[in-house]
């Protein structure tokens, strides 16, 4: 196995994002800082921070310069940080000295990185949302078309009370909604770094928060109004979020793992994956995908939540989030993207999900039958006798039912069957459906 599975050749179908890795290539790391630069030198030319030909020069050519990664490598060794090595080799490939010396002009290179990853970020952060505004949708379709298909709702593992699988889908989904709206929520944040060495401004010129101001409109980022090389919320935020979408994914992966059990069998899942040596086995590679994706993005969001940034900047800090948010975001992309292609392979076994809900002891109908009697005599009785004669019918294998009709003859039953024991949940399952297509649609 390669060091990381995201771009490792072996796993590139089961945790690979060719999508997501292309924006965290060291090519595209390059590429970003470039950008940044040449905007930087077109806002300070036009500033008269530079001379302005000198501003035009620089941000026409960071767009067409070229320069190897590879060659970067012996400098980051010995600086910590890559644009050092990169201002030197992109003056080199200007030939044109009298320009070049107005590079990076009073920035610092945590001001570069960070705004390149800012636009790494919103390409990203944008990939994720419209995946899981596709995930939603297939959840809403599912949620809707089985709002009414009776099945057995489970508490700590053990069967509960009639529900409905449309409920349960909901369920799966509100958490989806959630993420999209932080999603949402973050995107206009993602903001510029532009402070110089010690967070001052000293040299950027006269006037540096106009500069950044400058910037943040050429770079189409968010002007922060101060700097935020120690204050590292941005980041969190974004770990956050990405934390929240693979947590989100992971409720329907958990759930999909117990209901397509053999034993269990009440959801049935396509394009399931072939053991080596038994021929009959199906796993649910896609469910279990996103099991680990959650708990590998709870232990990466968890690393930036720690060690705050010393003083005015902290390399160790700052070299965590490097080893961290690249693996975060790959978890969220691939999590979305597992998510919506894994809610469209579901198919509900609705004769499996019946005889769950048909047990001959009836146990499932408990509570309604406490409440009832709860007509009849003091609520804590009424438990206490239901729960009485449930141990008698297993004791007997008779069904629950049948004993609290024999022991309290004038008792009013309740419904055992049809719509009317599914409560609310055709309901929940509407409201979601409504809710996520709005979302989805881009009205909610």
């Amino acid at each position: 196995m390669s060091a990381s599975p995201f771009d490792s050749m072996v796993h590139a179908r089961l945790f690979g994002d060719a999508e997501i890795a292309r924006l965290f290539s060291d090519t595209a790391e390059i590429r970003a800082m470039m950008l940044v630069l040449g905007a930087l030198a077109k806002v300070q030319g036009q500033a008269g921070v530079i001379p302005e030909v000198s501003g035009a020069f620089l941000h026409r050519a960071t767009m067409e310069i070229q320069i190897d990664p590879g060659g970067l490598a012996q400098s980051v060794g010995e600086n910590g940080v890559s644009v050092p090595g990169l201002v030197a080799a992109m003056r080199k490939a200007l030939e044109a000295p009298e320009h070049a010396a107005y590079l990076h002009w009073g920035a610092t290179s945590q001001d570069i990185q960070d705004s390149a990853l800012m636009l790494r970020a919103r390409q990203a952060l944008a990939l994720i949302e419209a995946r899981l505004k596709g995930a939603l949708t297939a959840l809403a379709d599912l949620a809707d078309a089985e709002a009414e298909t009776p099945m057995a709702a489970r508490t700590y593992g053990q069967v509960a009370v009639p529900s409905s699988f449309g409920a349960l889908v909901a369920v799966w989904g509100w958490p989806v909604i959630a993420a999209l709206e932080r999603l949402g929520a973050l995107s206009p944040k993602l903001a510029v770094s532009l402070s110089g060495a010690g967070g001052t401004g000293t040299m950027l010129g006269p006037g540096p928060a106009m500069i950044r101001a400058a910037l943040a409109k050429a770079l189409g980022l968010a002007d922060p109004g101060r700097s935020w090389h120690a204050e590292r919320g941005l980041i969190t935020e974004i770990a956050q979020c990405c934390q929240a979408v693979t947590a989100a994914a992971a409720k329907p992966g958990e759930d999909l793992l117990i209901l397509t059990r053999s034993d269990v069998g009440e959801l049935r899942l396509s394009g399931g994956g072939a053991s080596s040596t038994m021929p009959q086995k199906e796993n649910p590679v896609a469910p279990s995908v996103l099991v680990a994706l959650a708990r590998f993005g709870a232990a990466q969001a968890g690393a930036l939540q720690t060690p705050a940034h010393r003083e005015a900047r902290d390399g160790a800090a700052w070299f965590t989030e490097w080893l961290v948010l690249p693996g975060l975001v790959m978890a969220a992309g691939k999590s979305a993207a597992v998510l919506a292609e894994t809610i469209g392979q579901i198919t509900p076994d609705k004769p499996a999900m019946a005889a769950r809900l048909a047990d001959p002891l009836g146990l499932i109908h408990a509570e309604a039958l406490s409440f009832a009697l709860a007509g009849i005599m003091p609520r804590p009785d009424a438990q206490a006798e239901v729960k009485r004669l449930a141990l008698a019918a297993k004791a007997s294998a008779t069904p629950l039912p049948d004993l609290v009709a024999a022991a309290h003859p004038t008792l009013a039953m309740p419904p055992l069957s049809g719509r009317a024991t599914l409560g609310t949940a055709p309901d929940e399952a509407r409201a979601f459906a409504k809710a996520a297509r709005a979302i989805a649609d881009g009205q909610g």
